[in-house]
């Protein structure tokens, strides 16, 4: 589909920019503000909110640097780019929840992550995305996900990548309505090489699977301290661990 590209780039001076919802949207079943409404009650959110700000500074910060300009796709609530130290900050989401980052001084593009280089035009040094991939309604999207990163991405741009694992998740990886795309290490590893990435780090089994796990519920009650313990201790993370995390560069 055609679309214009005046007013529809966004550069530093901008905090916004929204693709007008194209009939055929890639991405999606359409009621995800209802869906991610209702997924997660208060106390799990809690549970998400301290245990993104324990991951980004004592795990994910020593891959971006504080000037860095950093893209978080599917970026949702913000946990990350909120806990992230960088220079620039961009939040990709097809979802309205998204513009609640901007006052929070967060760049906004609401628009499909296949089609990135329409809306982004200087290069950035970071594309990061959780739990994002399995939620395109087709693999190919994986793929187109992956080239639209490279597209903005600087010469020696990283993509990091935190995904569910179908491997170790098992059947349980089918409990959401919105999960479509099951990827393991292998798969994700195979797609990144495709689209021209080449993988640095692969921890096939690192964080929990959800803020509703068991384990979920014990980092709710005992706070930061058990995910700093967790992170400092790798074997944990064989024994606990249903998502991949992934380090790429162009």
């Amino acid at each position: 589909m055609e679309r214009s590209q005046e007013n529809h780039t966004l550069n530093p001076k901008e905090s916004t920019v929204r693709a007008e919802k194209p009939k055929d949207a890639v991405e999606g079943i359409g009621h995800e503000e209802t869906i991610y409404n209702f997924r997660f009650s208060e106390d799990e959110d809690a549970t998400r909110r301290v245990t993104w700000r324990v991951l980004c500074s004592e795990f994910l910060q020593q891959f971006v640097s504080p000037k860095d300009t950093v893209v978080d796709i599917g970026a949702g609530d913000g946990n990350f780019l909120l806990n992230i130290q960088a220079g620039r900050k961009i939040a990709v989401d097809l979802s309205a929840q998204v513009q609640s980052l901007r006052d929070r001084g967060i760049e906004i593009v609401q628009a499909p992550a296949t089609e990135l280089s329409s809306y982004i035009h200087d290069k950035v040094d970071v594309v990061f995305m959780s739990n994002f991939l399995e939620h395109l309604p087709e693999r190919r999207l994986v793929l187109e996900v992956l080239e639209a990163s490279k597209s903005i991405l600087k010469k020696g741009g990283r993509v990091m990548i935190l995904q569910p694992n179908i491997r170790y998740v098992g059947p349980a990886y089918w409990d959401y309505i919105d999960h479509h795309i099951a990827l393991t290490e292998h798969s994700l590893q195979e797609a990144l090489e495709v689209t021209g990435f080449k993988v640095e780090r692969m921890i096939p089994r690192f964080r929990p699977y959800t803020a509703k796990s068991k384990v979920g519920h014990v980092v709710g009650r005992r706070g930061d301290w058990l995910v700093r313990m967790y992170l400092r201790m790798p074997l944990l993370w064989k024994i606990f661990g249903q998502q991949t995390f992934v380090v790429a560069r162009i």
